[in-house]
């Protein structure tokens, strides 16, 4: 009774605000309410149902049968919300790539429907494109560029890159921002504020409000490709001494807030595992690479690139350096605050080393609470019997990742009160390990020890780097908490020696012999 109360409350609310909404504050409002109006029917039709559904009364609920009518109609609402986002384009394209990113939070019907728009998001036409050009640049494209290539590179949620070479013969690629998504991003982020409004009413276990609360502070910044261009300058400085890391040069005179040119460049997808085997690279070394980078950046920098799906992230043979990382799309970056930062560190520390007071008290400092359990699930994509045992110590196994997805089913409200209560930056960073798990998985190195090697490294620098700016000067403090971390990283580096010799040949075979499974480096 009190779920059909809500449905009515909700679909009301949905109603309502299509007829009283005032779009005369809006840019364009005579698309802006087709677009809302699009969205409101759509969520209309997924409230209904899911009413129609599961809260009828001719089904009983934790039953078999609930439990594969629930399946269907989380399946139909994710088509119904893809439709919708191909159809609306803009900004409804990235909240559906960040939802097929959620798997600690949302249904796998969900996740599998709008992973789609992460490799196939809408394209703007040959002639949008090149009328964007002349308008930012003003000159023909044809007058700029000896060649442009009409067929796309790529389509992401708010631009299209394409291929091109200056008068000098220079490779470009040249990043687009579809014509009118900027025009339409305050339509969208007001209509889906009202939305998500209604959506709560009707299932108020289940928060969404962070959502659009985060897109509606990154999405300007997103679309200004001068502070995407300013970013990778930025990035660019900060890991110059990773030699095989490269950031895209910027071709300033071509960029704009809406026209972004960098240096092209070759390569795989990072996920891509068959031309790494194909072209020699070792995925292992691609792997481990990629977990220094966003370590050093979320645990020393404390600024992080927040969106390596495998098109921001390309693979290169290094000539026998071993792989080259490129990496693209700098539009979205979080800051972490140094409070911030420290207390993650000490999280990561607590965790690796199977503490679980010192996960309670980190994850208290964090906000979560009593849910300090499941949130060190979410933050390791790892069962909760495996962070008690130590998650250095009990390699990945696909059974442990299917109990993951069905606690994740079963502990959707808990998520949703998680993801709430963390400090804001922290939802980036979800976002980023999910992504880099999914990058891992994809290469087969999931099972290996390297990335959590990384991590520990990066985590013990950035923590002994606090102790000594709290030496105030003394010479003789900040030797001692040199003394210190060097100590504390030749213990990992000893345990990374370790994993490295139960590898070798006679112990390894020794102990298959006795049934032991090896972690593997």
């Amino acid at each position: 009774m009190v779920y059909r109360n809500l449905v009515r409350l909700g679909l009301l609310g949905v109603g309502s605000g299509v007829v009283t909404y005032n779009f005369d504050e809006l840019e364009t409002a005579g698309i802006g309410a087709v677009r809302f109006g699009r969205a409101a029917v759509t969520v209309t039709k997924i409230v209904a149902d899911y009413k129609s559904t599961l809260y009828s009364g001719k089904i009983t609920p934790n039953s078999e049968e609930y439990s594969i009518a629930k399946s269907q109609a989380h399946l139909r609402a994710a088509q119904k919300l893809l439709e919708l986002c191909c159809v609306n384009g803009g900004a409804f394209v990235k909240v559906g790539q960040h939802l097929g990113s959620l798997e600690y939070l949302l249904p796998q019907e969900y996740v599998n429907t709008m992973k789609v728009l992460h490799s196939k998001a809408p394209e703007s036409p040959l002639e949008d494109i090149k009328q964007v050009l002349e308008e930012e640049l003003k000159c023909k494209p044809e007058d700029l560029f000896v060649e442009f290539e009409p067929r796309p590179l790529g389509a992401a949620s708010l631009a299209q890159v394409h291929r091109a070479t200056l008068k000098d013969g220079r490779e470009v690629a040249v990043k687009v921002q579809h014509p009118l998504v900027k025009a339409h991003s305050k339509v969208d982020m007001k209509g889906m504020e009202l939305l998500v409004q209604a959506v709560t009413m009707v299932f108020p276990e289940f928060d969404f409000t962070w959502l659009v609360e985060e897109m509606k502070k990154n999405l300007p910044a997103e679309l200004n490709f001068s502070t995407e261009a300013n970013n990778a300058e930025r990035v660019a400085a900060q890991f110059s001494h990773l030699p095989w890391l490269k950031i895209p040069k910027v071709e300033w005179p071509l960029t704009t807030e809406r026209v972004l040119t960098m240096e092209f460049c070759e390569g795989g997808q990072v996920n891509d595992r068959s031309y790494m085997l194909t072209h020699g690279i070792n995925t292992h070394d691609v792997s481990e690479k990629i977990g220094r980078l966003y370590s050093e950046m979320i645990f020393v920098n404390g600024y992080v690139h927040c969106d390596p799906h495998p098109g921001n992230v390309l693979v290169q043979a290094g000539n026998g350096k071993g792989a080259q990382i490129v990496l693209l799309d700098h539009g979205l970056y979080t800051n972490l605050t140094n409070d911030f930062r420290l207390t993650y560190s000490k999280l990561w520390l607590s965790i690796l080393d199977a503490d679980l007071e010192a996960i309670q008290r980190h994850g208290n400092q964090l906000g979560v609470g009593e849910l300090y359990g499941l949130f060190a699930c979410m933050v390791t994509g790892r069962s909760w019997d495996s962070i008690s045992k130590g998650i250095d110590k009990k390699a990945r196994t696909s059974e442990e990742q299917d109990e993951i997805k069905a606690d994740a089913a079963k502990y959707l409200p808990e998520i949703s009160a998680v993801l709430s209560r963390v400090p804001r930056q922290m939802l980036l960073i979800f976002k980023t390990n999910d992504l880099l798990r999914g990058i891992e998985f994809s290469l087969d190195t999931h099972k290996s020890m390297r990335s959590f090697i990384t991590m520990s490294h990066c985590c013990i620098h950035s923590l002994f780097d606090h102790r000594r700016s709290l030496c105030d000067g003394s010479r003789l403090c900040r030797a001692r908490v040199s003394l210190s971390e060097a100590w504390a990283q030749l213990r990992v580096s000893l345990y990374a020696l370790y994993l490295y010799l139960l590898q070798s040949g006679p112990v390894k075979y020794f102990l298959q012999g006795s049934g032991q499974v090896l972690p593997q480096m």
